[in-house]
């Protein structure tokens, strides 16, 4: 099968990638990243004008994408760069806004930003445990880890009408909203509801919330493989130039079988993005997304490990950007499930 990217894909590629180079540069990113808002207000609305996040939302709903491979290609070209720009957010709310048929004209042309609100403190990965609740149109609980709820204007909140799910739309200033900044950049919230008024968005809103989450998860794939790929070739680069007994270190047998392996995982793990990303609409599409979601879990985890321990000391300083990367790298299995929480899903979706 043929999974290269179509000419729209790739230019929708290359041009974020040329944006996030000439915008993103480290310096640029250390500066932003880690003070709030956690991010940089002014590229947001340059990135949306690239057509950004039109690219995640499908046609129908203003749009001109939507599709896995469409993910795929926005957030590889994000983790690459290393762009701490609350996109995630903005994907998973436009799941939830096109499955309620609602307008998301200020979420795509980028001037209303958007968090969701799904876990808890007890239910961090999933809908099971979701203890917020809705009465006569009021909410009441507590969301943990609000993705980009930092600077949020909207939240959609996933809370408990009945029996059922629901997803509220609630504006961010008729919450109690406690943000802080991430250890690997960027920005979440604590959100506090008590008896705070929110407008219904959808009913019964467990299938839409498991596509938004499910989105999410393969987006967050594809940031790993783009993380990946700007780490090895960082380390490439590196024991190309690094001497040791007057030779580059790269000339080393040991640590040439090391960057195979690094290679390797990289390539296994892009393999199982785009099945991931093939399999958004169908029928195992939440077990598609779990088994990528474990095994880029693992690979992150070791091509950060394998760079910094190759790079020596070197590569736990703030100015090498190798620290940087691996820090994105590690914290990525956090988001959205960790692996053994999608492994489990996995192992419960065979014995089913």
């Amino acid at each position: 099968m043929d999974f290269s990217l179509t000419e729209d894909r790739r230019m929708l590629s290359d041009s974020l990638s040329r944006f996030l180079a000439d915008k993103y540069a480290m310096d640029h990113r250390g500066k932003v990243a880690y003070d709030a808002p956690f991010h940089d207000v002014a590229l947001w609305g340059e990135m949306a004008e690239l057509g950004v996040l039109y690219a995640l939302a499908p046609e129908d709903a203003g749009g001109f994408g939507g599709a896995g491979f469409d993910v795929t290609t926005v957030f590889e070209a994000l983790g690459r760069g290393l762009c701490p720009e609350p996109v995630l957010g903005a994907l998973m709310a436009s799941k939830l806004l096109a499955a309620a048929g609602a307008d998301q004209a200020a979420l795509l042309d980028g001037s209303r930003r958007y968090a969701v609100a799904i876990g808890e403190l007890d239910a961090p990965y999933d809908l099971e445990g979701i203890e917020t609740a809705v009465t006569d149109g009021k909410l009441a609980g507590r969301k943990s880890v609000v993705y980009g709820g930092n600077d949020a204007d909207v939240f959609l909140i996933a809370a408990r009408s009945g029996d059922r799910l629901a997803v509220y739309e609630v504006a961010a200033s008729d919450a109690q909203v406690t943000g802080y900044g991430l250890i690997d950049g960027g920005g979440a919230a604590e959100l506090f509801l008590d008896a705070t008024p929110g407008t219904l968005l959808l009913d019964n809103a467990e299938a839409a919330l498991t596509d938004a989450l499910d989105a999410g998860r393969l987006a967050l794939c594809a940031e790993a493989v783009g993380a990946m790929d700007a780490t090895n070739e960082i380390l490439l680069d590196y024991l190309r130039t690094r001497k040791q007994f007057g030779v580059a270190i790269g000339k080393f047998q040991a640590l040439q079988h090391r960057a195979v392996d690094v290679v390797t995982e990289i390539e296994q793990a892009r393999s199982i993005t785009i099945l991931a990303a093939s399999r958004i609409g169908e029928a195992d599409q939440s077990r598609a997304v779990s088994m990528a979601k474990t095994l880029v879990g693992r690979a992150a985890r070791l091509v950060a490990e394998e760079a910094i321990q190759m790079h020596g000391g070197i590569a736990m300083t703030w100015e090498a950007a190798v620290s940087h990367y691996a820090k994105r790298l590690v914290m990525i299995d956090a988001q959205l499930g960790d692996v053994d929480f999608h492994l489990e899903r996995v192992m419960a979706g065979y014995a089913a």
